[in-house]
């Protein structure tokens, strides 16, 4: 595979990168995780004027019709900048849910809004008892006339305190368990009968417990066909995973370049740190978990934006070494800091905190494992 940048997507890629060392960063970070997503607005929208919300959208809805390899290029470096902005749960879980699954008319209505950066949407999928199974839902939407009257509950949605809009996983048919009988619904967020409890992520974003009691809604907010919804949920949470693991790798490389620059500065025995041998080994360790991981990244978002049948299958391979490398990289990072790595200070645990939680995002390497060896199965 051949991995190099076009033209385009370096300008991309440098563009993103001076606008958040001049905007982001670990000081910034640590003010902008005591704010809500609605005190951070100006941000949000700079990020609207630079084109970024709009990148994954076709052009007839204001997008760009960028690619995951172009989404996966804005979000490493969001990963080295340490971005908390829920470009993730409005954009590119939400967002491409509504671009998947709506119809013309639907993304009419939607997309703009959330390209022009007016609308904050969220994307409730998970539940309680679901642990990573995505087919496992059981928030009910019983027909009632022209109208769905919703009831259950969601977990950890991500932006759900922000969002003005919900697009929301229910069962509209069967058991719980069922893999079909899935609809995907979008829902004002202000809707009678929402109930929303929000609260911060130990990685300094946001997220929110949503209950639906009797939420009635017309049948125009369904997205798609009704009870096929679980293809469209797999899609969009296979892109996420690519988005989120690139992050991950924007994380690595900045733990690598700290760790370095600080074991030149950090004098014991009268020397630098840096110069002794075993911590030169462990510093390339670091480096190569990281390059490793960026490996797998491309090649999984080159399948996903060719629309390879083993697109899947990559994906679960990239998540299960993010989780090793993830874990590998931050704690060595950490180490090599001394007691200096845990401090609120310095910018190697707060690193660290969003990586583990990126472990634990669309299901940790333990599942993606299972479910790799799954996929091959099928598809010997």
């Amino acid at each position: 595979m051949d991995f190099s940048l076009t033209e385009e997507q370096t300008l991309l890629k440098e563009s993103v990168n001076r606008y958040l060392a001049d905007n982001y960063g670990v000081e910034k970070f640590r003010e902008y995780r005591h704010q809500t997503t609605q005190e951070r607005s100006a941000i949000w929208q700079e990020f609207a004027e630079m084109g970024w919300l709009a990148l994954p959208f076709d052009e007839e809805y204001g997008g760009f019709g960028g690619s995951a390899i172009d989404t996966a290029l804005i979000m490493e470096e969001f990963g080295r900048g340490l971005v908390a902005e829920p470009y993730l749960a409005s954009v590119l879980l939400a967002g491409k849910a509504i671009a998947e699954a709506g119809s013309d008319e639907q993304k009419e209505r939607y997309l703009p809004g959330i390209v022009e950066g007016s609308v904050q949407a969220a994307f409730a999928f998970a539940e309680p008892e679901a642990r990573f199974c995505r087919h496992d839902i059981d928030v009910r939407a019983v027909k009632k006339g022209e109208a769905y009257v919703l009831n259950g509950s969601k977990a950890l949605v991500l932006n759900g305190d922000a969002a003005n809009l919900l697009v929301v996983a229910v069962r509209t048919e069967g058991q719980r368990l069922d893999t079909t009988g899935i609809s995907l619904f979008a829902i004002d967020a202000d809707q009678p009968g929402i109930d929303r409890r929000d609260y911060p992520c130990v990685d300094g974003h946001r997220a929110a417990e949503i209950s639906f009691t009797d939420v009635e809604v017309s049948s125009d907010a369904l997205l798609g066909e009704p009870n096929k919804a679980l293809a469209v949920i797999d899609k969009v949470l296979d892109e996420a995973t690519i988005a989120v693991s690139a992050e991950a790798v924007g994380i690595m490389d900045a733990l690598v370049a700290a760790t370095v620059e600080y074991t030149k500065t950090r004098v014991q025995f009268g020397r630098p740190i840096g110069s002794f041998q075993v911590l030169q080994h462990r510093m390339v360790d670091m480096y190569m978990e990281a390059e490793e991981t960026r490996s797998l990244l491309y090649m999984a978002a080159m399948k996903s934006a060719g629309g390879d049948a083993d697109t899947s299958q990559a994906v679960s391979a990239l998540k299960v070494k993010v989780a090793s490398a993830g874990r590998f990289v931050g704690q060595e990072a950490v180490q090599l800091h001394g007691g200096m790595g845990m401090s609120d200070e310095m910018g190697v645990g707060h690193y660290f905190k969003r990586l583990t939680t990126i472990n634990t995002l669309f299901g940790n390497g333990d599942f993606h494992l299972k479910r790799y060896a799954a996929l091959s199965k099928e598809a010997a």
